[in-house]
């Protein structure tokens, strides 16, 4: 319920991401060659035409909005928002490295937006709904935000058995009795990857789910040792759980996780681990309920 947990739930989330906030600048380009054909997706689905405003939410370092922006030039532009200000600042390098004019940035947070109603035609979630402490009021204010007819894409992971790049670390941790289960309805990468839970919460918003299907993605690293610095670098989890543990243990979690990893590992060492995304579309029908407070 509302009142102090929401505010300290959403506080301690901030700071765990803050932590990682460099390290995903620093593996922009490894998570982005993983990962960009599920916001290719998104951005086909979406099909900002030019002119279109659009709104990117949870951003983290910017690609998928990026990639939307260019294609409502020059008249329509982007609002990349993230609630950590270190990812709004990557996100504007990245623009500026790619010469993108019709951006504009805001650190805001998903599930109180602070924008105007009605005011995009499109939107954009890339793997940032499951993270909202409060992911009902998030997907609230995607479809507040939205005009008549307007549009929002978003993407969650699919079932964790499908994704081990993400859960090695975690699984390995469990076994070990060096961690504790994941709460199933804590933020975290797999809240929302049951087939048609995303598709409730998003028609439970008032809006209408026009396409939903799964994309796969391929993870890569040159070795287990780049794909460990990979994982320390971006995982909230492992970020914390390497700072509750002694070395001895850390080494042991890191064992276990690449014992996990070894069928995905070639003859010369490279490292390639498939997983699967679940994209939406939703559409904000004329006369939507509750839109109008």
């Amino acid at each position: 319920g509302p009142g102090m947990g929401d505010a300290a739930a959403r506080g301690a989330q901030l700071d765990a991401w803050r932590a990682v906030a460099g390290g995903w600048e620093r593996r922009r380009a490894l998570v982005w060659d993983a990962t960009r054909e599920v916001s290719e997706r998104l951005v086909a689905l979406l099909d900002p035409a030019p002119g279109d405003d659009l709104l990117e939410v949870a951003a983290g370092p910017g690609d998928t909005g990026l990639l939307a922006a260019a294609h409502v030039a020059p008249d329509g532009r982007l609002l990349s928002t993230d609630g950590v200000p270190q990812m709004v600042d990557a996100a504007r390098r990245r623009a500026a490295e790619l010469g993108l004019d019709n951006v504009d940035f805001a650190v805001a947070d998903a599930a109180e937006l602070g924008l105007p109603a009605a005011s995009f035609d499109g939107a954009l979630c890339r793997f940032g709904v499951m993270l909202v402490p409060d992911c009902d009021a998030a997907v609230r204010e995607l479809a507040r935000v939205l005009r008549p007819g307007g549009r929002a894409a978003v993407a969650v992971w699919a079932e964790s058995e499908r994704n081990p790049w993400l859960t090695v670390t975690g699984r390995a941790a469990l076994r070990l009795g060096l961690a504790e289960r994941p709460d199933p309805e804590a933020p975290g990468p797999f809240r929302l990857a049951a087939p048609g839970r995303l598709r409730s919460l998003l028609e439970g918003a008032g809006l209408e789910v026009h396409v939903e299907e799964e994309v796969s993605v391929t993870w890569r690293a040159g070795s287990l040792d780049e794909w460990w610095d990979v994982a320390l670098d971006t995982s909230r989890s492992l970020a914390v759980l390497v700072t509750q543990l002694s070395s001895a243990d850390v080494a042991r979690v890191r064992a276990g996780a690449e014992e996990r990893l070894a069928p995905f590992v070639d003859d010369e060492g490279a490292v390639a681990v498939p997983g699967v995304a679940r994209v939406v579309l939703a559409v904000r029908p004329a006369n939507i309920r509750g839109a109008d407070d």
